[in-house]
């Protein structure tokens, strides 16, 4: 059932897919994307969620009551399998755990993140941030906050300790149903799909349905940065790893995907091709860009984004950076730029 406000419709908070799957919709609060899909799937052992949404009065509030909406509670659920470690995703499974005892299922490389947030004190998570934006060229007006700042925890930065890994490849512990794990990394290391192997209760031509998390989306194009252990020196390519997935998903031809925002839809190789065909003619856009040397936040800053450079609050540049970073590194490796000898901060050409 749907409601209105000036006439104008407002989707239901829950919604039933068929087939022993329903959708509940979890606000983020102070956040553009509005709220998470959070997936009830039924099991012979008891409900299943992928993902829980973020770590909120409010949003626990919608997740019970959809919970009941759907006639069942979080004290009968039976598991949680998180896509990955964002806390859109991941923020309640600590409380769903601790209402339920169910168990959380995580990829291994997000697992890693997650212990690593845990153990990190605020204050190496600061001297890291300054460290790195410092070397992408960001200005001093920028980094001088972190510098000043209390060394006070972020929120989030205690994320629930997984109880199972995720093993690419495998049948998930989903008595009666049949849900293989896809790994999909780029918009986190560990990100996953989750592929459910089951005649479409529709019956629309292709293969099953495919939980898809924050990967394949119908209308946005998930953000891809760095997710790096501030004691570990290697150079990772976030971005390839992104093209990679996208195209391995696109070969399951999945009847029906179910996004973890926005909306269920269909055609995920057309999907797919669009993601592709933005991030070459971007990757392309860059070079064009780096016809001078730029450092990445140079790069960021002539970047095209959803608003003016000068528009994009503070956390959100970091965040660009990162994404311009990732980019960087993706035209490295394919020979398309390189790093100008002995600058500092270091700059990028287009060659």
């Amino acid at each position: 059932m749907t409601s209105s406000v000036d006439g104008d419709p407002v989707p239901p908070t829950t919604y039933d897919h068929g087939g022993g799957v329903r959708s509940l919709r979890v606000p983020i609060p102070d956040n553009p994307l509005g709220h998470t899909l959070v997936y009830v799937v039924d099991t012979d052992r008891g409900p299943v969620l992928v993902d829980t949404g973020w770590d909120d009065p409010a949003s626990w509030d919608a997740l019970t009551a959809g919970l009941t909406a759907c006639g069942t509670s979080v004290t009968e659920l039976y598991g949680v399998v998180v896509t990955h470690h964002h806390p859109d995703h991941h923020g309640l499974s600590g409380a769903v755990r601790e209402a339920s005892g169910a168990w959380i299922a995580m990829h291994a490389a997000d697992g890693a993140i997650v212990r690593r947030t845990r153990s990190t004190r605020p204050a190496r998570w600061y001297a890291y941030m300054t460290d790195k934006l410092v070397a992408a060229g960001a200005p001093e007006e920028h980094v001088a906050p972190l510098r000043t700042a209390r060394r006070r925890a972020f929120p989030g930065l205690s994320p629930a300790l997984p109880d199972r890994e995720i093993e690419p490849g495998e049948l998930l512990d989903l008595p009666g149903r049949r849900l293989r794990a896809i790994w999909t990394p780029g918009h986190t290391p560990g990100h996953v799909c989750l592929h459910l192997e089951e005649t479409h209760p529709d019956r629309l031509p292709g293969h099953g349905r495919l939980f898809s998390g924050d990967h394949l989306l119908p209308g946005i194009t998930p953000h891809i940065g760095l997710y790096e252990d501030p004691d570990d020196a290697t150079v990772t390519d976030p971005l390839g790893d992104y093209l990679a997935s996208l195209e391995r998903v696109g070969r399951l031809s999945a009847a029906e995907i179910l996004p973890a925002h926005q909306y269920a839809f269909t055609d995920a190789p057309s999907r797919v091709r669009e993601l592709l065909a933005h991030h070459e003619d971007r990757l392309a856009g860059l070079r064009e860009l780096l016809a001078e040397p730029l450092t990445p936040w140079q790069l960021a800053e002539r970047m095209e984004w959803n608003r003016p450079w000068e528009q994009i609050p503070y956390g959100s540049r970091n965040i660009a950076v990162s994404e311009a970073e990732a980019h960087l590194r993706r035209l490295v490796k394919l020979g398309h730029a390189e790093a100008v000898t002995g600058s500092e901060p270091v700059t990028y050409v287009a060659v």
